[in-house]
């Protein structure tokens, strides 16, 4: 594919509480065996991008050692493969990244270097699959000089995107990032195509006046002079930058159509395997609707659950409509029910939690809180 690829992975993100002290959003779990940054990467190995580049910043370290073998997403290879690019001390530089744009422009030599003629750029912490040679088509029909991956979102907090308007024609002419009252339900997805040229000379503009983010420096303010497309994906998509969003994304692959959607027609998500048992469902163990990933042993009752790697349930305890993430210990005679519980707790004997629905419960090592 004559593109590179840029994953935007470096945002503090505080809206999932605790669950992302200590991990950046792009490192988080998702249905049982993967990570969130695991569906940018193989939407764009898939699509025959065989350059990326992944900007990372807070709380990298998760992020960086699940990055560290580029061959779970094909990209080892003698021309091209996978970056990762976090702040640096230079000569000229010791400023961490101020921003989306600021962090393409920090690594600006990435591009200038390359070759391809148009650049991809995707957040990292979305759960959706596509085909961006069907977007680059329609960018080159169009003759568009950005291209934004939008998505009619129904029965969700809009107030959270940038909220598109578009014409006849598709050409977006109104751009509102996180507004109050929002215009309509077609939102960005923060996937973007446009020219690697025209690309680095609207970074160096802005980065003159101090400007920073792609979207209110260069989407914003640049919509009514360059002409701005929207793609419509009619596919699934959902953003966990939010914790409820964090909580049905996950849940959402307790169904089936879901998960074949993904994981089995082709092509398919993408990850780094981790070498552990199958699940282990001792005499007495009840499981329903939910999805056991590697290496979990139940010795109790699980409903409607996600639950992660190497997750122990005790005798007698239940689980129902929760999460839990890798490594996690429950003990016997528990009761866990709408809750996530974070990676590597330990929950003792007889422990109780559970939240009024339409609520969720964090559980982490430290005291539990209600969103």
């Amino acid at each position: 594919m004559r593109a590179l690829g840029i994953i935007l992975a470096g945002g503090k993100n505080e809206r999932l509480k605790d669950l992302t002290v200590n991990t950046a959003l792009a490192a988080m779990p998702i249905a049982g065996s993967y990570r969130a940054i695991d569906f940018a990467l193989s939407n764009m190995a898939n699509s025959g991008i065989n350059k990326v580049a992944v900007v990372t910043q807070y709380n990298s370290r998760p992020l960086v050692e699940h990055l560290s073998s580029s061959k779970w997403w094909d990209f080892g290879r003698k021309h091209g493969g996978l970056f990762v690019f976090t702040p640096y001390l230079t000569h000229d530089n010791s400023l961490w990244y101020r921003g989306t744009a600021d962090a393409i422009n920090q690594n600006m030599e990435y591009l200038k270097t390359s070759h391809e003629p148009y650049a991809i750029i995707s957040s990292g912490d979305a759960v959706c699959k596509i085909d961006f040679n069907k977007v680059l088509a329609y960018h080159v029909e169009k003759r568009a000089d950005i291209t934004i991956v939008c998505k009619h979102v129904e029965g969700e907090d809009l107030h959270r995107y940038g909220v598109v308007q578009v014409d006849d024609d598709n050409r977006i002419n109104e751009f509102e990032e996180k507004p109050i009252i929002p215009m309509g339900n077609l939102v960005s997805t923060g996937m973007y195509i446009i020219r690697r040229r025209l690309l680095i000379e609207m970074l160096e503009a802005i980065a003159k006046e101090e400007r920073f983010d792609i979207v209110s420096d260069i989407i914003i303010r640049y919509r009514k002079q360059k002409k701005i497309y929207a793609y419509v994906h009619d596919e699934y998509w959902k953003s966990v930058a939010s914790l409820p969003s964090y909580y049905n994304a996950n849940l959402d692959f307790l169904d089936k159509d879901v998960r074949n959607y993904f994981f089995r027609q082709d092509p398919t998500i993408m990850s780094k395997v981790e070498d552990e048992p199958p699940a282990k469902f001792n005499v007495g163990s009840l499981v329903r609707n939910s999805l056991s990933s590697s290496g979990c042993i139940i010795n109790g009752e699980v409903h409607n659950s996600m639950l992660f790697r190497k997750v122990f349930i005790g005798r007698n305890s239940i689980v129902k409509n929760s999460i839990i993430l890798n490594g996690t210990y429950i003990g016997d005679n528990c009761y866990i029910e709408n809750c996530i519980v974070d990676s590597k707790c330990n929950i003792p004997n007889g422990s109780v939690h559970k939240a009024e629905v339409g609520e969720i419960e964090i559980i982490v090592n430290r005291e539990p809180f209600y969103l």
